[in-house]
């Protein structure tokens, strides 16, 4: 589970063009994707696992 929490938190970061400011949205992303199969659009309401979500933006943190 961490190696794939590393994989989400790097690819947040890449997404976010290493900024801190985007991080939060763009692993809200990362993790919509890995759940559901597909970025969200603008109108998905679709629940994300909030402790997955929290874990990844940790480790993303670190990482930048």
């Amino acid at each position: 589970m961490e190696k794939s929490i590393q994989k989400l938190a790097k690819k947040a970061i890449e997404f976010s063009n290493n900024s801190r400011k985007e991080l939060e949205r763009t692993c809200w992303m990362i993790v919509h994707e890995h759940k559901h199969g597909a970025m969200p659009t603008e109108y998905d309401i679709r629940e994300i696992d909030e402790e997955l979500y929290l874990e990844v933006l940790r480790t993303a943190k670190e990482m930048i």
